[in-house]
């Protein structure tokens, strides 16, 4: 039988529950404190927290200084959709591949993919942009969709292979012994199986995908109509000063679409990440 916490203990517990949660939510709080008040007020001195002039009017104005605003969430929507749809497509043979067969070069090529995710995408944005500029693929969709799939492949393989390597192998060995193929194993067999791995995999390249989306649209995009969200938050910036209240208040509300996307998924989440959990 595990034994009680003692009092001290709950109180470093809940301590330490309460300070993560504070570093966690603060920016929020603030974002939302900031979009609620005018912008002549933001700078008062001494700063108040809560003021009596607090409105959602920037909530609804914020859609006029930027008009275009809806297009860039459904861009970075879209964009995070195909970016994940193709990862997948190529993370689900990968790490089947790795987790299953022996093959030389495996763990060194594994090693790579860990060596990848160390570089950053600004230190390869000028080479990116001379193979965009050579295959013509400048001011579309694809320049930002193609390099945001590379750059998440390796952590998608990393993650989901340790999951497939937990589903026994009994299982294939069955569908190979009653004369099924790899191929015909790993959709009928597998898949569903790992599907709670895969959806914490989903989740995890479409909320990357959705959040790395400035660069690349910066440097691969010039038509404002397929700007993607981040850049077109870069709108409110303007040459004299920067509407903050309106900025915060459609921060907030870009951020919409990755917490449904959680909320509706959560119990995948919830199921990958406890698989395994208990020895039976």
């Amino acid at each position: 039988m595990i034994n009680k916490y003692r009092w001290w203990e709950y109180v470093l517990i809940y301590t330490g529950i309460a300070m993560f949660l504070t570093f966690v939510l603060a920016p929020f709080v603030e974002a939302f404190v900031v979009s609620m008040r005018p912008l002549d007020a933001l700078f008062s001195i001494p700063y108040r927290f809560i003021t009596d002039e607090m409105s959602f009017d920037a909530y609804f104005t914020m859609w006029k200084s930027v008009p275009l605003l809806w297009r860039y969430m459904l861009n970075s929507f879209g964009i995070a959709a195909a970016v994940t749809a193709l990862a997948l497509l190529a993370i689900i043979p990968a790490a089947y591949a790795f987790a299953r067969f022996e093959f030389k070069g495996r763990d060194t090529l594994l090693a790579a993919f860990l060596a990848v995710n160390m570089v950053s995408g600004a230190v390869l944005i000028i080479p990116l942009y001379k193979v965009m500029q050579q295959l013509g693929l400048l001011n579309t969709y694809f320049a930002m969709i193609a390099p945001g799939t590379a750059f998440v492949i390796p952590t998608g393989i990393w993650l989901l292979r340790s999951y497939l390597m937990r589903i026994p192998r009994e299982l294939e060995e069955a569908a190979l012994v009653d004369g099924a193929g790899r191929i015909y194993t790993l959709i009928r067999v597998i898949i569903p199986v790992a599907l709670p791995g895969i959806m914490v995999v989903a989740i995890a390249t479409f909320i990357t995908a959705y959040a790395q989306q400035f660069l690349f649209a910066l440097t691969f995009n010039s038509t404002n109509a397929l700007n993607p969200l981040p850049v077109g938050l870069f709108q409110f910036f303007g040459r004299q000063d920067v509407v903050w209240n309106e900025l915060m208040a459609a921060s907030l509300v870009g951020i919409l679409p990755v917490l449904i996307v959680y909320v509706f998924l959560q119990k995948y989440i919830v199921a990958g990440l406890t698989a395994g959990a208990v020895k039976e």
